[in-house]
């Protein structure tokens, strides 16, 4: 990569770090915030509450990378942004559930930063570079997603709905960074103009929609399965361990730092080496283990333990599997290849919730806390059986994973 555009790449870091803490922010108060007053939602609604921001994504993210393609990758970060702040602003405003979902909805339909900037790194970067760059990004998120869920403890010890204004604020900074700092990444050669199609199936051409497609199939499986912790993990620590809302944001600021050594540094020295499909499938059987071993230990220190090996398999699978799609898909498709990656993500991040609910207990949210010795044996065989069925879907990913075929060199537009 040339050095001039080493800078274009800082600031898509910070943007995509700038929006994961307001994303990080929101992940361990979301679930406790929809079981208080004045909302005492069932443990079913809040893994819809949880998930229905994916499940928005899942349909606008592969139209933002359409249009990514087409306008360049600029407008669509800018636009996503402030669409971000305003679903955080109404979500801070809720009095009642149906603000709360209102919110998220808003908040998903314009979520697709993570996507753009993507495809901006895919724009500056050659496919050898491409994982180790991802690499960064992932990054980015573990730094964003280290301090989001410290600050949204934190912030909710002082008033419930502060996290959410913070949050909002932050994005409001983030569309200001874009529209001062980021130039547009997408050439005019590359670029799809509004006269000529650009149909989704395009992506699968070229000779790699095979791998294309296990590729997205193995993303589906890993991030539904690691999508449990979303509504679970909050709710495990306070149940499980006893951990006050402070206490929880700070385990979850502790996956955050480790993700950023993996991510940070690991991804980017093992990325010198053509060997991501061996790094998938070792970061899937980690991921499956941390999830069936985290609702069987006892204590912080063995939680501390086994929260580091989920952060290394997910940090190992993660940033490789998009690294991968990336390199197999064309120069004029990466836009719609890394949105369709973003909205199989956010339809795995929507089953995770809805499936991780499905086993707790009748009442959960009304059961009193502490819980009782029979309300406690009812919650953790629930809590078993969640991340059980976690361990389970991140195994199926490493057996789809099996039959991919890395491209030895990207395919021609």
């Amino acid at each position: 990569m040339s050095p001039r555009r080493r800078p274009e790449i800082f600031v898509i870091f910070l943007t995509i770090f700038v929006s994961m803490v307001g994303f990080g922010i929101v992940i361990p108060v979301l679930p406790d915030y929809g079981r208080s007053e004045p909302f005492l939602m069932s443990a079913q609604s809040l893994g819809w509450l949880t998930g229905i921001f994916s499940l928005v994504q899942l349909f606008t993210a592969p139209l933002l990378g359409k249009w990514s393609d087409r306008i360049g990758r600029r407008p669509v970060l800018l636009i996503s942004t402030l669409g971000s702040a305003v679903g955080y602003f109404v979500t801070g405003a809720a009095f009642a559930p149906w603000m709360l979902f209102l919110g998220r909805i808003i908040d998903g339909a314009s979520g697709g930063n993570v996507a753009a900037a993507q495809a901006c790194i895919a724009d500056m970067t050659k496919p050898e570079e491409r994982a180790k760059y991802m690499g960064m990004i992932g990054a980015a998120f573990g730094l964003g997603f280290m301090l989001g869920p410290a600050l949204g403890g934190l912030l909710s010890l002082w008033h419930h709905s502060a996290p959410f204004y913070f949050a909002g604020g932050l994005c409001l900074a983030n569309a200001w960074l874009i529209k001062t700092k980021l130039p547009e990444t997408l050439s005019e050669e590359k670029r799809r103009h509004p006269s000529q199609p650009a149909p989704l199936a395009e992506v699968f051409t070229g000779g790699q929609g095979r791998t294309i497609s296990l590729l997205l199939m193995a993303g589906l499986l890993s991030t539904t399965g690691f999508a449990f912790v979303h509504l679970l993990f909050a709710l495990f620590c306070g149940d499980h361990l006893g951990y006050t809302r402070a206490e929880m944001s700070f385990a979850f600021a502790y996956l955050g730092f480790l993700g950023v050594v993996v991510q940070g540094g690991l991804i980017r020295r093992l990325m010198k080496r053509p060997i991501e499909k061996p790094l998938i499938l070792l970061g899937a059987v980690l991921l499956a283990a941390s999830l069936w071993l985290l609702p069987r230990v006892e204590g912080t220190p063995g939680f501390l333990g086994v929260a580091a090996l989920m952060a290394l398999g997910n940090g190992l699978i993660m940033p490789t599997l998009t690294g991968l799609l990336s390199r197999s898909a064309s120069g004029h498709t990466q836009g719609r290849a890394l949105g369709l990656n973003s909205s199989v993500g956010s339809l795995g991040r929507f089953l995770g919730p809805m499936l991780a609910a499905l086993p707790l207990p009748l009442g959960f949210s009304e059961m009193a806390r502490p819980l009782t010795e029979t309300t406690s044996t009812l919650v953790e065989i629930g809590y078993r059986t969640s991340f059980t069925w976690a361990a389970g879907f991140v195994l199926a990913s490493a057996l789809v994973a099996v039959f991919v075929i890395p491209a030895k060199t990207a395919p021609a537009a």
